[in-house]
């Protein structure tokens, strides 16, 4: 348990004096950057799947 408990300490102390962290700004602009790119990203995955379901559609309709 020991073992454990000084793990989760040397990890605290790792995340706290050698991690460089983001500004508030900087975070800010980063998550509204990952926001937009996934929306674009669902909307071509969504696009391609409505094309594919289309096209497997017709080929069904012709057998």
């Amino acid at each position: 348990m020991a073992g454990i408990v000084n793990y989760i300490k040397e990890s605290f102390d790792e995340l706290k004096n050698n991690v460089s962290w983001p500004t508030w700004a900087e975070a800010q602009s980063l998550t509204v950057l990952v926001a937009v790119f996934s929306i674009i990203f669902s909307l071509a995955i969504w696009g391609v799947d409505t094309v594919f379901s289309k096209v497997i559609k017709a080929y069904f309709e012709l057998i």
